[in-house]
């Protein structure tokens, strides 16, 4: 069995990956093992300093890791370059910053000293998406090895040459062999790997069914995880908003990385005051984007990830044109390339607001009142992130209270930034990523009593 990477602008194959042998992921877990030993015992200012040669290297490199990025998944180079140089950046300020989350917290009680160390376990699975295949990897992988875990990361099979390009670099950062480890298995053989008592804990990222397979063999084996799934976020628009900059702002939360994003602006909801100037100003801003040659720096959104996801997303919005909705630009699907897409009139009930729709298509919903805008943006099975439009900011953060999501960005579009815990409500998953509650999320809180 292997793996195939393939270019998805023009379908051409790229590279094939043998899947690992059952030797070959028991060894893998052996050397993840014996690793963590070693890394465990070095003391926190040398981790720091591999991390922060990780980072020069992504810097240094920056050009060739994001052609990887684009060869294997399809987004526009400018778009991989600026993912790997937030990588780059994220392991500068944990690097920078994990002495002190890592430092014991006092706590008082009637012992004559008491406090809660923060200790490594062992070898931390990683199951991550094709979509931001830097990232993703990377904002899990930093804090952890920099706390003292060994990571094996199951990539998704479309972008190993990622996984595996992410494995050398920490090598080549001086962290000891088999700290990080790329493991070519696919989904259905993983449960093995889980199941290992060298591995103590899984975070995943991807679709909520992905999500409910992980969390119910980690529960079957005792191990912790974290899960960051789907996502239908709303991007609520009030009469009182910005409108330039809302529409601005919702166009690229919703085109970037052609879509692909759990955090993209999915469903807009607009207050019907508003909601014709709004739309005419979106409908202008999508229209003028240049979907194509993923290499090409005029080009503004590229090709889907893969065919089989261009497939689904004319599926939903053919669906959804049939429930009632207006289709007022784009649309077209050429193999994996569809041209940014624009729909209105949606209610609830319909695909395109019911479902989690991956890829170049924005869904404009119309709200009576700012009450309506929070009940329809809660209608919803989700609750990853959500961005909020008014001009009174006292105002949106008591209506921030009322929304159902791990996220809130008032007058911003969501985004995953090092310094704020990131993740979900609902079927969007629970735990942390990032800040010091992503550190934290994979180590042994002891709880150290001294009478």
């Amino acid at each position: 069995m292997a793996f195939s990477s393939i270019y998805p602008y023009t379908q051409e194959v790229v590279a094939e990956y043998p899947a690992d042998t059952k030797e070959a992921i028991d060894k893998k877990l052996q050397h993840g093992w014996k690793a963590f030993a070693a890394l465990k015992q070095a003391s926190v200012e040398q981790r720091a300093a591999w991390m922060m040669q990780a980072a020069a290297l992504l810097k240094d490199h920056v050009t060739e890791h994001g052609t990887l990025i684009t060869r294997e998944m399809g987004k526009t180079l400018k778009e991989a370059k600026a993912e790997v140089l937030k990588c780059a950046a994220s392991a500068e300020h944990y690097a920078s910053n994990i002495a002190s989350m890592l430092q014991p917290r006092l706590i008082s009680s009637d012992a004559r000293k008491s406090y809660a160390a923060f200790e490594p376990k062992g070898i931390v699975l990683a199951i991550m998406p094709w979509n931001f295949p830097y990232w993703q990897v990377f904002r899990f992988a930093i804090p952890n090895l920099l706390a003292g875990n060994t990571v094996l990361l199951k990539h998704a099979s479309n972008v190993s040459g990622c996984g595996l390009a992410i494995e050398k670099l920490f090598r080549e950062a001086g962290f000891p062999e088999g700290v990080f480890q790329t493991l070519l298995v696919s989904s259905r053989d993983i449960e093995p790997v889980i199941a290992d008592p060298r591995v103590q804990g899984v975070t995943l990222t991807g679709s909520t069914p992905a999500g409910m397979s992980v969390a119910q063999l980690a529960g079957k084996y005792i191990k912790k995880t974290v899960l960051e799934l789907g996502g239908s976020d709303p991007f609520i628009v009030l009469r009182d908003a910005d409108l330039a900059a809302a529409a601005k702002t919702a166009v690229k939360a919703r085109m970037q990385n052609a879509g692909q994003s759990c955090i993209a602006a999915k469903r807009w909801i607009v207050e019907k005051s508003v909601a014709d100037d709004f739309i005419q100003q979106v409908q202008s801003l999508i229209t003028s984007l240049k979907q194509g040659d993923p290499f090409l720096d005029d080009t503004d959104t590229g090709p889907m990830a893969r065919l089989d996801l261009a497939d689904e997303l004319r599926r939903q919005m053919d669906k959804s044109i049939q429930q009632g909705a207006q289709l007022l630009a784009g649309g077209e699907q050429h193999g994996c390339n569809f041209i940014p897409a624009l729909l209105t009139g949606i209610q609830p009930g319909m695909t395109a607001f019911e479902e989690e729709t991956f890829g170049p298509l924005a869904a404009v919903t119309l709200a009576i009142n700012e009450g309506d805008a929070i009940r329809l943006a809660n209608q919803t099975p989700f609750g990853l992130g959500a961005s909020l439009w008014s001009k009174d900011t006292e105002k949106a953060a008591r209506l921030a209270a009322l929304i159902d999501s791990g996220n809130v960005f008032i007058n911003a579009m969501v985004r995953s930034d090092a310094r704020l815990p990131f993740g979900g409500v609902k079927q969007s998953g629970y735990g942390r990523e990032l800040s010091i509650e992503g550190a934290h999320e994979f180590l042994n809180i002891k709880t150290v009593y001294i009478q």
